[in-house]
């Protein structure tokens, strides 16, 4: 293994590049490496074996199915999980949000936009998912160990405020669940109250086992379909409009006000925390990544189960966007109002205004009126469905952040309480101090913020995956190298339209416009850092010799190769500066 190591320090020199050091990994001991066929994968520290949280704690094993070695159901059941808890962030009150106004502004036009979202996201969460499968690293940890301790910061924190805000999106909706299932009596600062008790209860659930868990989650999937399913029922959309609006990539005789949607609902739909959660849950089953074969097939089902879980939410989406095109669009307040009073709903003054508008909580008494009660209801409860299960992964994501950027390891409860309590102490000021609409209102700005953070995750997941130190030869082809670089430039757009239809409803005022100066070039300087980066990291050298970046080059990290008793891995040095030369120093235990 020295004349290994020896020959890729030869081969690293040639090419004067930072790419950290290419390890071979087989089944076989070192001495039987020569002459063998090996896979080139970097693979988890030992320190991601003991995750604070119980979710690693029992990893789920891959059944052996001789009889079908293409494509086996059993196979595909035992990676069943994770693609769903990871639709779970696709169907945040946030998102829900996000369909409804589609739905009252456009009414089916921009359900091609939502599928085309749901899409790009699933080549997203892709990658996430392949990054964790082929080094048994998730994205925050591969971070740790690539960025300087500056930039990493940096990501770090840019990622808990994504995080916090999916939070707050997640407490706003289930106290607006709360308030109609109780008509009011439950005030909405109490249901935010709530939010913080049934937390800590529903993670209590992870104390049964890992399935268990998985099986709670889709049951509240379920629920949202059924109640969500139900409103499609009773509202009856047209469905060849429907479907034109799906398949047609057009938008006839559509504004500013519908163009500024179709860009939320991007934002809305591609969460930034998610590609970190989907990229640590794969690490929950046992795939032996010193098999190429193994590997792939972990790949190909991992795989086969996002698209399926995206699917069911996409048709949960579809079905809220479809209710309010059919049963909202094109409404007067009036009529509204009327029929709110003569089916006596208890929230009709919300519609004794001079302007229609719809959010969740006005979407959920818009259809106790048009359909009865009983929609209202059971619109709550979706919502309410929506918002538990989307606190729960919340909730996941942060401690894997937490624990791969800063390699800190807090207890669930310390760090549910630090997250909830972020969260909650402004909402509930407002819910106190304002009401409801100013609920909704803050709703609306915490999806343009998840829109500003999600270059922070689509960048460093297209770095990792297409270099080939880290990846081996499951890297990024080049077609899906320029097919999500392009994405990351589209997006980075959309953000920088968001910034300026903001910057136009701000006071008018040099402090303020000074203070969103300085933000936004602070902004664009960590964005042109994270390009530069993936730039250099992926052999574009002559960037190197750029003077305000030198100091911040990638990480050349060492590892040392040793055996254990289930075969060879690669351990990350404990206390490595954060520059140094790379090398391979073998051991043995």
């Amino acid at each position: 293994m020295n004349e290994v190591a020896r020959e890729m320090e030869r081969r690293r020199n040639e090419e004067g590049d930072f790419r950290s050091s290419e390890v071979e990994r087989s089944e076989v001991r070192p001495s039987e490496v020569e002459g063998s066929e090996v896979l080139p994968i970097k693979p988890s520290s030992a320190s991601s074996t003991s995750i604070a949280s119980s979710y690693f704690n029992n990893k789920i094993t891959i059944p052996e199915d001789v009889e079908h070695p293409v494509f086996s159901f059993k196979k595909l059941w035992a990676f069943t999980g994770p693609g769903f808890l990871m639709s779970i962030a696709y169907l945040d009150p946030g998102n829900i949000e996000s369909d409804l106004r589609s739905g009252s502004v456009a009414q089916f036009k921009l359900l091609w936009i939502l599928m085309s979202a749901t899409f790009l996201g699933l080549l997203m969460q892709r990658l996430a998912a392949r990054l964790g499968v082929v080094t048994g690293m998730h994205l925050a940890e591969v971070c740790y160990r690539s960025y300087p301790r500056v930039p990493r910061f940096v990501l770090w924190f840019m990622v808990e405020i994504a995080i916090i805000g999916s939070d707050m999106q997640e407490v706003i909706g289930t106290a607006i669940a709360f308030y109609l299932l109780s008509d009011g009596k439950i005030p909405l600062y109490g249901g935010v109250l709530i939010t913080i008790a049934d937390t800590f209860t529903f993670l209590l659930l992870d104390k049964y086992g890992l399935r268990k868990l998985e099986a709670f989650f889709a049951f509240l999937i379920f629920i949202m379909a059924v109640t969500f399913g139900y409103e499609y029922v009773i509202v009856k959309p047209d469905q060849p409009s429907l479907l034109k609006g799906m398949f047609i990539p057009y938008c006839e005789d559509c504004g500013p006000e519908q163009v500024l949607q179709a860009v939320g609902i991007i934002g809305a739909i591609i969460m930034p925390h998610n590609i970190y959660l989907h990229s640590a849950l794969v690490k929950s089953r046992d795939v032996d990544r010193s098999r190429r074969d193994h590997v792939r097939e972990a790949n190909k089902y991992f795989f086969i189960e996002a698209a399926i879980a995206l699917f069911v939410s996409f048709l949960i989406n579809v079905f809220v966007t479809a209710v309010f095109a059919e049963g909202f669009y094109g409404k007067n307040v009036t009529e509204v109002y009327d029929n709110c009073l003569k089916v006596g709903n208890p929230h009709a003054s919300i519609f004794n205004t001079t302007k229609l508008e719809v959010d969740i909580f006005r979407g959920g008494v818009f259809l106790g009126c048009q359909f009865g009660l009983a929609a209202m209801y059971i619109w709550a409860v979706g919502i309410l469905a929506a918002g538990q299960s989307s606190t729960m992964t919340g909730t996941y994501t942060g401690q894997f952040v937490m624990e791969g950027f800063l390699n800190l390891k807090w207890k669930r409860w310390m760090r549910v309480l630090f997250t909830r309590s972020i969260a909650i102490l402004p909402t509930i000021f407002v819910a106190t101090f304002s009401g409801i609409q100013d609920l909704t209102v803050m709703n609306d700005m915490l999806n343009v913020l998840m829109s500003l953070q999600l270059p922070f995750a689509l960048i460093p997941i297209l770095t990792f995956t297409s270099s080939e130190n880290i990846m081996g030869e499951f890297k990024n082809g080049r077609f899906m190298s320029i097919f999500t670089g392009v994405l990351a430039i589209v997006v980075i757009g959309i953000n920088l339209f968001f910034i300026i239809e903001y910057i136009q409803g701000l006071p008018d005022h040099w402090a303020v416009y000074l203070v969103v100066a300085i933000l936004v070039l602070i902004y664009i300087i960590i964005l042109l850092y994270l390009i530069w980066f993936c730039l250099i990291t992926n052999g574009i050298q002559f960037l190197q010799r750029i003077p305000c970046f030198s100091c911040l080059k990638p990480i050349d990290t060492s590892y040392v190769l040793s055996e254990s008793v289930s075969g060879t891995r690669l351990d990350l040095q404990e206390d490595l500066p954060d520059f140094g030369s790379t090398s391979i120093t073998t051991v043995n235990d």
